[in-house]
């Protein structure tokens, strides 16, 4: 569900919001499939301060058995987006222009809404980590009893009933 969120915003689609007073502003870099921490090493190295605040990939939990034990793995949650904190939109722009090694992917580079923002900000933490939530099932209502999704039960659209033994 929360893939499907930012993977509907079109790459051409020109986002329109109006931004924060003197605040950092979240923008999603489009980038290739599996090149996103080259993109986000990049991006650090060649962005000046002044027009990067922040690079990062969102990350989540996700449980995999193999081996034959359950194993807690570390997963990108939006593949082939790199997103970036900046206060000053025309620098980040210019300047990405003038790296070649990003302007290269053919990446293109568009705005968070604020309430987009708010709620991935709500879910991930300072860590910018989705952490794995917890909850039960009953009378095929979902109720989620620990985690970032306590409260936002109404915007779970699939559910890993995979029960680890440990």
């Amino acid at each position: 569900m929360i893939k499907n969120y930012i993977g509907n915003i079109k790459r051409s689609r020109r986002v329109g919001y109006s931004t924060k007073e003197g605040g950092v502003i979240w923008y999603i870099l489009f980038c290739q499939g599996q090149e996103e921490q080259q993109i986000l090493d990049s991006c650090r190295a060649l962005l000046s301060e002044k027009s990067l605040t922040d690079a990062f990939v969102l990350t989540y939990d996700r449980m995999r058995r193999y081996q034959g034990d359950w194993h807690l793995e570390k997963r990108i949650l939006f593949p082939e987006r790199v997103f970036l904190e900046s206060k000053d939109e025309k620098a980040l722009k210019d300047e990405l222009r003038q790296c070649q090694r990003i302007v290269e992917q053919k990446a293109s580079l568009i705005q968070i809404g604020n309430q987009d923002e708010a709620f991935l900000r709500g879910l991930c933490g300072k860590e910018k980590h989705l952490k794995m939530s917890r909850g039960v099932i009953q009378k095929g209502d979902t109720g989620v009893t620990e985690g970032p999704l306590k409260g936002n039960e109404k915007r779970i659209g699939k559910i890993d009933r995979h029960r680890p033994t440990s």
